[in-house]
């Protein structure tokens, strides 16, 4: 992420690397289940999203003895490409073929009717389905809106950011959630939001210095914490607010932990957790056990599908902060808040 950027331009037409870190599991059966990831937009090593699912492929290595194989994106490559990959790793024999991000739909839709006995996965999207399809979806706005009750308690200056990677439905879901969770904790409380790139131009998810130069704005601005929903573009965003002694908050893994943010953890108050690495395993998990999930597949706040991380210990000691945020996840849970998906 930030400081290290994953290199994004291996082959667009890559059938796959095994796993290096492969596995501890038991199973040697060379029958044993061949299960695929194929990455988003900034690659294993952002630190957030694609990190998440390679957690879950190797879980899977460890626990089931399946064997995993991974396949990168290309800098600028269009659907024909994605369709040449998710085809090149199903002929190769895995089972189940995830593609990790809204992007892969259309290459999912086309390739899946092809090997109808090889169920797909796609993250994050409902677009597309299919009798051997898996919709892994989130309900990223209610994580969000506590980052949202979070930032409000946390802001000493009442002026809060919100940074995300590509204007895209997805990543609204992420803005609304937040603004909503901020407004309703401090309506006076302002936010400054914006957005990296516009589609098709998807660098907003991939460029730290994006990150980090639109979080310098927003400090200039007042603004005394960050929420970045950006992929790896957003560890720029953290490493901004770090050097200007301020708050970020991270997304999709508990970015306070990821070894490539440890220079600046201090400053990631909490981060907006996706139970990404569970939906990989739990989808890797149906194929082998024979029982593959299709259709939705959905992950939200009463079922810890998303949710707040409290690593950072200076997160610990804000009881007021931390009260308000169990109340609100409660109220969230029992229906008392509806939380918006669109700003």
């Amino acid at each position: 992420m930030g400081i290290a950027s994953a290199a994004l331009a291996l082959s667009a037409t890559a059938c796959g690397k095994s796993s290096s870190e492969g596995g501890s599991g038991t199973s040697t059966d060379s029958k044993a289940t061949k299960a695929a990831i194929a990455y988003d937009i900034g690659g294993r090593g952002d630190q957030s999203f694609n990190d998440a699912a390679y957690a879950g492929l190797k879980k899977a290595e460890e626990d089931l003895g399946v064997k995993g194989s991974e396949a990168e994106p290309s800098s600028g490559e269009g659907d024909a490409d994605k369709v040449q990959r998710l085809t090149s790793l199903a002929r190769a024999g895995n089972n189940p073929v995830i593609g990790v991000g809204f992007a892969y739909a259309p290459a999912i839709e086309k390739v899946a009717k092809q090997f109808p006995n090889t169920t797909f996965g796609i993250i994050d999207d409902t677009s597309v389905t299919g009798p051997n399809i898996a919709n892994m979806v989130f309900n990223e706005e209610q994580g969000s809106y506590l980052a949202g009750v979070a930032a409000a308690k946390a802001s000493k200056t009442g002026t809060v950011g919100f940074i995300g990677g590509v204007e895209v439905p997805l990543i609204k879901k992420f803005e609304a959630g937040y603004v909503q969770g901020v407004k309703d904790t401090n309506p006076k409380a302002k936010v400054l939001t914006q957005y990296l790139t516009q589609p098709p131009n998807f660098d907003g998810f991939a460029k730290p210095d994006l990150g980090k130069a639109a979080a310098e704005g927003q400090l200039d601005k007042g603004a005394d914490v960050i929420y970045a929903a950006a992929g790896l573009a957003g560890s720029g965003a953290i490493e901004a607010a770090s050097k200007a002694g301020k708050w970020a908050i991270g997304v999709d893994s508990d970015q306070y932990n990821q070894a490539g943010l440890a220079s600046y953890k201090d400053a990631i108050l909490t981060s907006v957790t996706k139970d990404v690495s569970d939906s990989v395993y739990n989808l890797i998990k149906s194929v082998n056990d024979g029982k593959p999930q299709t259709g939705e597949v959905r992950y939200g706040l009463a079922t810890d599908g998303v949710g707040l991380a409290d690593s950072n210990p200076k997160y610990k000691e804000m009881t007021d902060l931390i009260a308000a945020v169990d109340k609100a996840k409660q109220d969230i849970i029992d229906g008392k808040i509806t939380v918006k998906t669109a700003p």
